[in-house]
Formats: C-alpha cells, structure tokens, sequence
C-alpha cells in the first residue's frame, strides 16, 4: 500500500513537473511570436515614415541650395582677398 501511494505521489509529480515545462515553453513561443511581431510593427512603422521624409528634404532642398551656394560664394570672396592680400601685403585695400 505505501509503494501505491508513493507510486501515485510520483506520477503526479511527474504530471505536475511535465505541466509546467509545457506551460513554460508554451510562454516562450508566445514571447518568441509576440517579439518578431513588435519587430514587423516598427520595421512597417519605418517603411511608413519614408514619404514623409522624402516630402520633408524636398522641401528644404531649394533652402539648401541657396544656403550652399552662398557659403561657396562667400569662401570664394574670402579666398580672392587673401589672395589679394598676399600678392599686396602693404595695400590697405587689398
């Protein structure tokens, strides 16, 4: 009678323990699932975003332009008055 009820203990267990470890890989698959999900969320979140900055540097992009064209102008004007400095050094004007 006592090898029946520790036999009965054991396989209950063994039920209990096997429980638990499907339970348990049950919840890793979920957690598997749900994070390649939040990976598809943010890499369509991404995807969405594309147009709005292509529109954002479409806009900015004649601003962009001027701006670079007056830097090169103004480096220009910098680099023909040292120039003119260097060929002059006594000249005031140069």
């Amino acid at each position: 009678m006592v090898w029946l009820v520790a036999l009965l203990v054991i396989a209950v267990a063994l039920v209990a323990w096997f429980a638990g470890l499907y339970n348990g890989l049950v919840n890793l698959r979920n957690r598997f699932r749900n994070a390649f999900a939040q990976i598809d969320v943010q890499l369509k979140r991404r995807h969405d975003l594309i147009p709005n900055l292509v529109e954002t540097a479409k806009a900015f992009l004649a601003h962009e332009r001027e701006t670079l064209e007056a830097v090169i102008a103004a480096r220009n004007s910098a680099e023909g008055a040292r120039t003119r400095a260097a060929a002059n050094p006594g000249d005031a004007q140069a």
